[in-house]
């Protein structure tokens, strides 16, 4: 009996101590599991890109500002009350439309007394042809007798003075030259006009100067297309082409180039300030975002993504626009890129040679 309950008690003690060699297994193995896990967390997580030769649009920017193609200072060209004014700052008015007027009332009599004087003087013409024998038309009478009879008879008189009337009377209408819009109209009716009254913009296109250095004058040519950007919101952009590039350098080695514009939403407005962005296409190059490459110890440095691994790499920028650079191999340090490189584009700031990272992407 006894030796019974002896091997009872051992075989619950070989359960026991095996049930705790197993959990201290699984503890052991969760531990290592989780290091292992932590490990993984600590590396740095990269974006990369696989390199290729592509096309690299060769950027000149510069700022400018707009000017309108047509604009004029409107003014009345004889002197007077205004007497009405039809339109406000910022509308839009046709060719030909009337936009203000003066007191009209004196130059109208004085057209009505014109066209009197008119009447009398073509009568008295008709009189003295019928009394030299002619009759009443005048294709049939002699050049030098039909001018001396219309001086005689005070026509030709009466005709100029017409014609002033006529004239004095347009002179009370300020009439719109082009379609545009009104600007810097601040006349108000029954005010005695003096100077200017307006200035009238067509704002349908617009000429922007900017000036370029005189190393980069072969980079332009006539009818080359470009980007304008206003200061104000850099996400519109407006295209438009060179229609004339001064052939002068000035005292700062600089070269003036005007491009027009189309304003299509009538978004652009007359002095605002833009930037303008030139392009040409570089083909077969090497081009990587500006954030993959980073300054090491003095030289250009890119980081590629090798087994696990960042490795340093010493580049050349050989050119550059406003989101990328065309690379090659470093000339000091003698190194070679190639296409199929895998190139880090982020968090490449804190990385040495030989940190561990893990890529997010591969593109």
């Amino acid at each position: 009996m006894m030796m019974k309950r002896n091997l009872y008690r051992n075989l619950l003690w070989i359960v026991f101590l095996a049930g705790a060699m197993a959990c201290g297994g699984e503890k052991k193995k969760s531990e290592k599991e989780i290091g292992k896990s932590e490990a993984q967390s600590s590396l740095i997580s990269v974006d990369t890109l696989v390199l290729k030769k592509r096309t690299f649009q060769k950027q000149i920017v510069c700022n400018g500002k707009l000017r309108a193609v047509l604009k004029s200072e409107l003014s009345f060209d004889g002197t007077g009350v205004i007497t009405g004014i039809n339109g406000r700052n910022g509308d839009y008015v046709e060719k030909g439309a009337v936009l203000a007027t003066l007191d009209n009332k004196e130059a109208t009599v004085e057209l009505e007394k014109s066209l009197r004087a008119m009447e009398k003087a073509d009568i008295d013409l008709q009189d003295k042809l019928i009394g030299q024998g002619y009759t009443g038309d005048t294709a049939t009478v002699p050049e030098a007798v039909l001018r001396n009879m219309k001086i005689t008879s005070g026509y030709t008189n009466a005709l100029d003075q017409l014609e002033a009337a006529r004239r004095r009377l347009e002179s009370c209408f300020l009439f719109a030259p082009f379609s545009g819009r009104i600007a810097n109209l601040d006349a108000k009716v029954y005010d005695r006009f003096s100077g200017k009254l307006c200035t009238l913009i067509d704002d349908s296109y617009f000429d922007v100067e900017f000036s370029i250095l005189e190393a980069e004058i072969e980079e332009v040519t006539k009818g080359q297309h470009v980007k304008i950007i206003p200061f104000i919101n850099d996400e519109k952009t407006f295209y438009g082409d060179v229609t004339e590039i001064n052939p002068l350098i000035d005292e700062h080695g600089q070269v003036k180039i005007r491009a027009r514009v189309r304003n299509a939403d009538r978004y652009l407005m007359e002095g605002m300030n833009v930037k303008i962005i030139l392009e040409r296409e570089i083909k077969n190059s090497f081009v990587v975002p500006k954030d993959a490459v980073v300054l090491r110890d003095g030289f250009q440095v890119m980081f590629c993504y090798r087994e696990g691994k960042a490795v340093w790499t010493y580049v050349d920028v050989v050119m550059s626009n406003i989101d990328s650079h065309v690379i090659k191999g470093s000339e000091k340090k003698q190194t070679v890129i190639s296409e199929e490189d895998v190139v880090i584009t982020s968090n490449n700031l804190n990385l040495a040679d030989g940190t561990d990272v893990t890529p997010n992407n591969r593109r």
